[in-house]
């Protein structure tokens, strides 16, 4: 079951080692698909894809579930491999190394077939249960619905509190208003999803590009769970990353359809500048007696009309 991975998908430079089985479902109208980022998960891999199975298998719904192993250096992609010959419900998706969360869900949306998208993570701190809810939700009309983990159990000082901040500051720049962008249990409508590129950490930040172009956003609480295997891979440098993606997000969202807000108010600025500089040299001469030759204020009005 392991082969080459084709680029027969939509972005190059692919980063995918191996897959199990992304072929075992092609021309099957799929409804649902569940992408898992993994990586150095091994003790909670076995338990969440039982409770994700228990609750797919009470949907009137087909589905996948698509597992994207982030280079991981533990006995994961063993397990996920053992998973995937028992059930080909399941895709596994190896990346040569670790890229990073962005990276490994973007992955998982190419492979995916879904008409529905739910993402969420491998590490059981998020309630398979919950799935029905959202997916209730999403049937109200909306195009993606946000998990809100309104009782976290995570450390105040280094993960709720930051998140707190960061999430405050994310709903003030984008104007999307959401309690907890970096929850990873979300579902996404398939053509929601199909026209998003990511990079970075912008994976988080799906629901305020979707917004942009006409997206309708919901959220609803979701349960949270402390972690009961392995270590977190949230720490300052990916704080500060986000915080550098948001930044990006929000001059994106702002000027790159209107670029003239931007670069067209700096321009004048930039010309007033110069007319200023140019009119000064002059007064200078005549009154003054100054010589426009080597005069600064000629350089400055020169520059500021470059600019």
């Amino acid at each position: 079951m392991l082969k080459d991975v084709r680029p027969k998908l939509a972005n190059v430079n692919r980063p995918y080692a191996n897959d199990y089985g992304v072929d075992s479902a092609d021309g099957e109208d799929i409804g649902i698909s569940i992408v898992i980022p993994i990586q150095n998960e091994e003790g909670s891999l076995t338990q969440l894809y039982e409770e994700i199975k228990s609750v797919l298998e009470t949907l009137d719904n087909s589905w996948e579930i698509v597992f994207i192993d982030d280079g991981s250096t533990d006995g994961s992609l063993d397990i996920l491999a053992a998973i995937h010959r028992n059930d080909n419900h399941v895709k596994v998706i190896q990346l040569r190394r670790n890229l990073g969360q962005t990276a490994a869900m973007a992955a998982g949306f190419d492979y995916s077939q879904g008409r529905v998208v739910i993402t969420m993570d491998g590490d059981l701190q998020n309630d398979p249960a919950d799935i029905p809810r959202l997916l209730e939700k999403l049937d109200e009309g909306y195009d993606i619905v946000s998990g809100w983990r309104k009782d976290r159990k995570d450390s105040f000082l280094t993960k709720s509190l930051p998140s707190k901040l960061s999430n405050m500051l994310a709903s003030r720049l984008t104007g999307v208003h959401l309690h907890d962008y970096g929850c990873t249990l979300k579902v996404y409508r398939r053509e929601v999803i199909e026209r998003i590129n990511l990079y970075g950490e912008l994976h988080r930040y799906i629901p305020a590009v979707a917004s942009s172009i006409g997206a309708n956003v919901a959220e609803i609480d979701v349960k949270h769970y402390p972690r009961l295997h392995g270590k977190s891979k949230y720490g300052m440098g990916r704080l500060i990353r986000g915080f550098l993606d948001l930044i990006s997000l929000k001059l994106m969202l702002s000027y790159m359809t209107r670029p003239m807000q931007m670069f067209g108010g700096l321009g004048l600025l930039f010309m007033f500048g110069g007319m200023s500089s140019a009119l000064a040299t002059a007064l200078m001469k005549i009154f003054m007696g100054v010589d426009m030759t080597g005069n600064p204020m000629l350089y400055l009005a020169i520059l500021f009309f470059i600019a």
